[in-house]
């Protein structure tokens, strides 16, 4: 079984190791394959470039998972949109249908909830360009594989954090955390149980869902999450102000569906979480 890797960066690459080490061959498309682990077979491709690699003849699934170049509605646009209207074409190209195809979407696509619940049947409602365009490469996902056999999946993941993602952590150990004035839900996802997700929906024996929220059991206020890692760190309390505008919205997003499946979290909230990351840098204080 061949796994393509569409995007193999900090997150597809874990998610492609962890295919490799189920012993799948996998591999991945990035600008600079040399960067790659020796379990992954790089190729060069620029998938907002319709000039994309073969694709193996015998690839069971593909997980397209693309990151912007910049915070920018064209940039958004060229990796999320045309980069799945790409990988598709090259499917087409060379007449390969896999079993499903994965795409890294985020929970940007419901916008602000004021705080409710959301799942995979709310209906999106985007603040921003960002979840505009990708509830647009969504849709085009779900349109072009309709009726081919292959199963279309979109994975709405929460925000990302763990090795290399310690923004939060940053804010509270130089002083610069505020907690916002008003309960302000957050909902995130360790990037080592989003790679696991990933996985877990490419090769699961039932064919996947047309999505999945991917988050951790808990939305928490984020004065909760910026308390405890000050205590964590043996840090005061951060001040309560303007946090500035929410990111992500204030919403709450339920993981219901993708739990149903059978995965299970190795992080299930932001505590286990946040304590391995700030265990793995090295920065947890006696």
């Amino acid at each position: 079984m061949t796994i393509l890797m569409a995007g193999c960066g900090d997150l597809g690459t874990e998610a492609g190791l962890r295919f490799a080490g189920l012993g799948h061959r996998v591999v991945g498309w990035r600008r600079s394959p040399a960067k790659l682990p020796a379990a992954i077979e790089g190729a060069a491709a620029d998938l907002g470039s319709p000039d994309l690699p073969p694709v193996p003849a015998d690839t069971t699934a593909v997980v397209i998972a693309v990151a912007a170049d910049s915070p920018s509605e064209e940039a958004y646009r060229a990796a999320y949109v045309r980069g799945v209207e790409n990988v598709l074409d090259a499917l087409e190209r060379d007449g390969v249908r896999p079993d499903r195809v994965i795409f890294v979407s985020s929970t940007a696509i419901y916008g602000n909830a004021d705080g409710g619940w959301v799942d995979e049947s709310t209906q999106p409602d985007p603040g921003g360009f960002s979840g505009r365009v990708l509830v647009e490469a969504e849709d085009l996902l779900h349109a072009r594989l309709a009726g081919t056999g292959t199963a279309a999946t979109a994975l709405r993941l929460g925000g990302i954090y763990g090795p290399g993602r310690t923004r939060l952590i940053d804010q509270v150990k130089t002083g610069t955390a505020v907690v916002p004035e008003d309960v302000r839900y957050t909902n995130r996802i360790h990037r080592d149980d989003a790679a696991a997700a990933i996985v877990h929906l490419a090769t699961m024996a039932d064919s996947p869902a047309p999505a999945y929220v991917g988050v951790d059991n808990e939305p928490a206020d984020l004065g909760s999450v910026l308390r405890f890692l000050a205590a964590d760190l043996g840090l005061p309390k951060p001040p309560v102000g303007d946090a500035g505008p929410a990111r992500g919205g204030n919403k709450r997003c339920r993981n219901d569906l993708l739990r149903s499946t059978g995965f299970t979290f190795t992080f299930p909230t932001f505590r286990e979480g946040y304590k391995d990351v700030m265990a793995g840098n090295g920065i947890r204080h006696p």
